[in-house]
């Protein structure tokens, strides 16, 4: 399911020369993904920049947290976009380039557990490489939870090997020693990686947007490649003012078997009912499986009248407090590996009030 809203501008813009730039954020779940992209739409000042957020998961938590972005976002409700690329993606990002008002930049955020590759020949291998412009892929890293058996997953690998930005985030939670093992290890899985130091995904825009710092040449092989397993050469019919008509993509379908290989499950849970604050905060102590990497949430606590914003990385879990602006209810996804859907939800269920 994608969602839109298009609102309405008699300016129509050129578009230009080199197609509408792009900027893919992924990073391994937990590491700050939604923050620096809320950076970076606070910041972008005059810019007019449209954001599609995919998530691994039946709840989009992630599109609830962002700030403002003129109605300008859409969400790909179709898990990772990564490993089947489906007509979900061109669509919307068609929808945006055929937008009678001005769009300057399109900011896209994946999972976190997305391969970034099959993203990117999508843009290059289709008929959006002369669409669009893939200005840099940035791969956010979690620099107090990493440790190199964390990134013993194909997606994490992944993401830093076609990072053209790597940010360590989170650079006040860790020790020098431990950022300079990180940096070690980035720059064993990706010989001369640009870095960056962030703390809540802060960092100056021009380091970011508008750097052309994607090497399309190198992936010129991979997309011939690509090109020889798939047969369809489907016309896109461009047209600027009928939404409803049909898009004819080049249906390759860039699989990546990744979830498949690192095990990765999401487990989402939705109730009109409260919880109890001292039963979830057990559950979070006691009962909830090792295995859990992520979890996040809007939750409802029968004790509180505010809502409460939920993030868990690894160990560590936080709950922020703010004001309801659409009816209580509880929205939480899990994701890690081997999960017992049945058993996250028995305990959820006990926390119910």
């Amino acid at each position: 399911m994608t969602q839109i809203t298009v609102p309405k501008s008699e300016v129509i813009p050129d578009i230009p020369k080199r197609g509408m730039p792009i900027t893919i954020i992924t990073g391994f779940l937990g590491s700050g993904k939604t923050t620096l992209l809320n950076q970076i739409l606070n910041n972008k000042q005059d810019l007019k920049v449209a954001v599609l957020v995919n998530e691994f998961g039946d709840i989009n938590i992630d599109s609830q947290l962002l700030v403002s972005t003129d109605d300008d976002m859409m969400e790909l409700s179709n898990g990772c976009i990564c490993c089947t690329i489906n007509d979900g993606l061109l669509d919307a990002v068609y929808r945006v380039l055929e937008r009678e008002d001005r769009v300057d930049y399109m900011v896209i955020e994946t999972t976190g557990v997305a391969d970034p590759l099959p993203i990117i020949l999508t843009f290059l291998g289709t008929e959006l490489r002369d669409l669009t412009n893939i200005d840099s892929i940035l791969t956010v890293v979690d620099a107090e939870a990493f440790n190199r058996e964390h990134f013993q997953s194909e997606a994490a690998l992944k993401q830093i090997t076609y990072g053209d930005i790597i940010l360590l985030n989170k650079t006040d939670l860790a020790s020098k020693e431990k950022l300079a093992d990180l940096e070690g290890f980035v720059y064993e899985v990706k010989a001369g990686a640009k870095i960056l130091h962030t703390t809540y995904g802060k960092v100056a825009l021009p380091l970011i947007l508008d750097v052309d710092l994607t090497p399309k040449d190198e992936y010129s092989s991979l997309i011939e490649e690509d090109t020889h397993d798939h047969h369809a050469h489907d016309h896109h019919d461009h047209d600027h003012h009928d939404h409803d008509h049909e898009h004819h993509h080049h249906h390759h379908h860039h699989h990546s078997g990744h979830l498949e290989n690192d095990g990765f499950v999401s487990i989402s849970f939705q109730s009109e009912r409260p919880f109890d604050v001292h039963k979830f905060e057990t559950f979070l102590g006691e009962e909830m499986p090792q295995n859990v990497f992520r979890a996040k949430g809007i939750l409802w606590f029968s004790e509180s009248d505010l809502r409460h914003i939920f993030q868990l990385s690894g160990p560590r879990y936080q709950l922020d407090a703010d004001e309801w602006m659409t009816a209580p209810k509880n929205q939480v996804v899990f994701i890690g590996r081997d999960l017992n859907r049945e058993e996250i939800y028995s305990h959820l269920n006990n926390c119910l009030v």
